[in-house]
């Protein structure tokens, strides 16, 4: 059972979310304007927030924005809007998945386990990810490197907790795309720039790697290192590709 936000005006919308969430076990509570959901993420919190673009005080969007300053809670956003610019635009703000209405509930129950499965807030999940010295708390969203903690942006523990999620496993590019970055297709830099900051905060460079592995022409493979630990992180010597990705 999740906790589960309704951020929707539409009244008939809205009881029909709650009848199909509450139906499937999820605990649910809704508001019909983005000021209370920003209240209710801020004071109560919960698993998930289904977030409707067309509010009457503030553009969904907006709202997006002002919950990833809150919160890293999962955002899927529910739009009349099919397109696709402003989608890839929506997912990269922050959101974690869309659905374009009309959506059956069942289609809504299969992309909430989804995000929450990548998340890490899915019942009967491990909160915990261990691979060598690396220790990732899926719940806390705080990642350990030899009992240090290490500063990550949103962006960056995403892709290290899904990669650590599948120790020893070759993850291709368009696969990190659809499941971390919720994009269809997109451009090898998008990557190569996440990984090469997320290296660099491990103490490894992409020549002398340690746990990020990249394999050529296929994806990426997070390894259980060998030897001892080299110096702490953020000491890493790889050129850096420009300013560090917001988060």
């Amino acid at each position: 059972m999740a906790t589960v936000l309704v951020v929707e005006d539409d009244p008939f919308v809205r009881s029909a979310l709650i009848r199909h969430l509450t139906g499937a076990g999820h605990a649910v509570r809704s508001v019909g304007t983005a000021l209370e959901a920003l209240r209710e993420v801020a004071q109560v919190g919960c698993d998930v927030v289904i977030l409707d673009l067309g509010l009457p005080d503030l553009d969904g969007s907006e709202a997006l924005k002002m919950i990833r300053g809150l919160t890293d809670v999962p955002v899927i956003i529910s739009t009349a809007r099919d397109d696709e610019t402003e989608i890839v635009r929506l997912l990269n703000a922050g959101a974690d998945d869309y659905l374009v209405k009309p959506f059956s509930g069942e289609h809504l129950s299969a992309r909430m386990a989804a995000v929450l499965r990548r998340s890490g807030a899915a019942p009967g999940t491990g909160q915990h990810l261990q691979v060598g010295g690396l220790r990732i708390d899926l719940q806390r969203r705080e990642v350990l490197l030899d009992g240090a903690a290490l500063d990550l942006t949103r962006r960056e523990f995403d892709l290290l907790a899904f990669l650590a999620a599948r120790p020893g496993v070759v993850v291709s590019r368009r696969e990190l795309l659809a499941e971390v970055w919720r994009q269809p297709y997109g451009t090898d830099q998008t990557i190569d720039v996440h990984l090469s900051w997320l290296r660099r905060k491990l103490g490894e460079t992409a020549s002398r790697p340690r746990y990020l592995h990249t394999v050529r022409g296929v994806g990426v493979r997070l390894d259980v290192p060998t030897g001892p630990p080299r110096r702490s992180p953020e000491a890493g010597t790889e050129a850096g590709p420009g300013p560090e990705p917001a988060p």
